[in-house]
Parts: structure tokens; sequence; C-alpha cells
């Protein structure tokens, strides 16, 4: 797999499909996730579209560069936010989201690209509201799939969700493989699919299992803030995606970016949860295709 220097310290594994010529769509991946889960069938449909698809492993995960040399104690960190000692919390993170996006963008100028459309899911949702945010002229257009705006009273877990989400997987392939079948609380309902989940879960163990990076994403994740004042003044073309069956983020994280952010379209999706099932990857590909295609000159 090729290997980006996007920085002096940070090396970036991507993929691509579809033509260079076309235009550039970068897929960014959330919390702990491998660019695998942008699969590869989906690349492949948005590049039919005409579409030159860009997917990469974040910082910290996949075959991405590793922190292991600041190592975050996740019950330390969330104690010390959970109890408001955000100076202990900052402490513990090494990087930012800021310092994520600019990975991604980065990666975009190893590739000789200039303006790309972005493409955010979870976290990665963030990441790219904070490319758009802080680097416009980079950013065609955006599209924040699943996420929200960093505003504490939106977008909020279930309990059951957070508690899926942070519990501690079992260290042997087999028994992290099973584990998997806990994402079904955020699934669709209609259409999750547990062994679906658990192949995704061998195929990313085998890839790159690295759980070392999760608390360092998580207090990158964690410490952003909000963006809701930065996001009110986004000129950005901006499409915000949400599946109303997600209990990881609410929907009401989507609906809040799509209120503040000035003209965004907001695409509420029925039987999708914080996943994207193969049902319903034509109706997200015609949302992306529509969403990315040129615009008339203003």
């Amino acid at each position: 797999m090729p290997h980006a220097q996007v920085s002096s310290d940070v090396s970036i594994a991507y993929d691509t499909f579809g033509d260079p010529a076309d235009p550039p769509v970068l897929l960014v991946m959330g919390f702990g996730a491998q660019l695998i889960a942008w699969h590869e069938d989906l690349c492949r449909l948005l590049a039919a579209r005409g579409r030159h698809v860009i997917r990469y492993d974040n910082r910290d995960c996949g075959l991405s560069t590793r922190f292991d040399d600041r190592p975050v104690d996740l019950g330390a960190f969330i104690a010390a936010v959970s109890t408001g000692d955000l100076a202990a919390a900052q402490a513990m993170a090494p990087y930012s989201l800021r310092d994520m996006a600019a990975d991604g963008l980065g990666l975009l100028t190893a590739l000789g690209i200039e303006r790309a459309h972005v493409v955010g899911a979870s976290m990665g949702g963030m990441i790219a509201q904070t490319m758009a945010i802080e680097w416009p002229e980079r950013v065609l257009t955006l599209t924040s799939m699943m996420s929200s705006t960093g505003e504490p009273e939106v977008g909020q877990s279930t309990p059951e969700a957070q508690a899926a989400l942070f519990a501690l997987r079992p260290a042997d392939r087999e028994g992290y493989v099973a584990s998997a079948d806990r994402e079904l609380v955020w699934a669709s309902r209609r259409y999750g699919d547990a062994a679906a989940l658990r192949d995704l879960a061998g195929a990313a163990w085998d890839r790159a299992y690295y759980p070392a990076g999760v608390p360092r994403q998580l207090a990158a994740m964690v410490l952003a803030g909000s963006r809701a004042d930065a996001l009110a003044t986004l000129a950005v073309p901006t499409l915000v995606v949400h599946g109303t069956d997600d209990t990881l983020i609410d929907p009401s994280g989507g609906r809040r970016t799509a209120a503040l952010v000035p003209g965004a379209e907001l695409l509420l999706v029925p039987d999708m949860g914080h996943d994207r099932p193969p049902e319903l990857w034509p109706a997200l590909v015609d949302a992306i295709a529509r969403h990315t295609a040129p615009r008339p000159a203003a």
C-alpha cells in the first residue's frame, strides 16, 4: 500500500479508485477505524460516477504513523475530562483534531491535488469540518456524515452505545472478531448485519490491529471543543448526512450542523444507523455525486 509523507513526523497510508483526472473526493474515516471501513465496493461505485476517490488511514490507525512514544491512559484521560481538569487532559494529548485535518490535506498536497471534495464520517466528519474551517481554499465541498458540531448539547450517544464503544475488546483475534456484534447497538435496525461486522473486524485485525492509538484519537476528538461559531461562518458548500437510527451520534448532531452552516443541505436517511449498509450505498453515492458535481460559476 502506498504511503505519503505529509509532515516531518507523519506518514499516511492511502489508496485510490478511479481516474486521477476526475474530480478528487477525499474520504475521511472515523474514530479508531481503518480506511477499509470505507468499503472498496462503495468506493468503486463512487469512482464509477466520475470521481477520483482517495481513502486513507488517519494517524495512529491502520498503516499510518503511530505515536508509540506518547501512551495515553484512557481511564485517566476520561477521569480528567469528567472532573473538568482540562489542563491535565490537554497534557496527555500528543496531537489535536487540527493536526489530523492537516494530515488529510497534506496527503492531497503529496498527491499534487490543490483542492478536493471532502467526505468525513463520524470523527472523520469532525476532521472534515475542521479542514473546511481552517483551510477553506483547499475544500471544494464538504460532506459531513453521521457527525456533530462538538457542542455537548447535541449528537450525544445513548448509554448503551457509549458503553459498547468504550468496552474493552478481547486481545485475541477470535474474541475480538466475536465482540464486533456489540456494534449492532448503533447499526441500522433494518439492515444491521452481525456477519458483516465480524468480517470487517477480522480484516482490520489482520491488516493492522492497533488499539494503542484509540485513546490518543479520542483525546484529539474530545479536546477539539465546539465548532459552532466557525461553522456558522463557513462558505464551503455543505451536505450533512445522518441516519435516523444512529444511537452513537444522535441525529441532533447532524441537524445542528446543517442549521449552522449557511446554505447547507440536510439528508436524513431512514434505516441508516452509525453505519453504511450496502442496501443504502446507491442513495449515498447519488447524494455525494450530486453534491460534488460541477457548480455554475458565481
